[in-house]
């Protein structure tokens, strides 16, 4: 089981939760809309906040907080 992402935490309104790649524990991995195939670590436990698309992303799609 995964821990909490940062993403989640800070309530990114793009955090669609977590989608199993395979058939084990080990292949789940948490999901956005910016990352569909897999949000990177350094986004969902590191220090990056995603307040500006990173390297290699193939949309705009950042970091926004849910309303309320």
């Amino acid at each position: 089981m995964l821990g909490e992402p940062t993403c989640f935490k800070r309530k990114c309104i793009h955090y669609d939760g977590v989608k199993w790649f395979g058939e084990d524990e080990e292949s789940e991995g948490h999901i956005c809309k910016a990352f569909p195939n897999g949000i990177p670590f350094e986004i969902t436990y590191g220090d990056n906040l995603h307040l500006s698309p990173i390297k290699g992303q193939k949309n705009k799609v950042v970091f926004e907080k849910e309303e309320g």
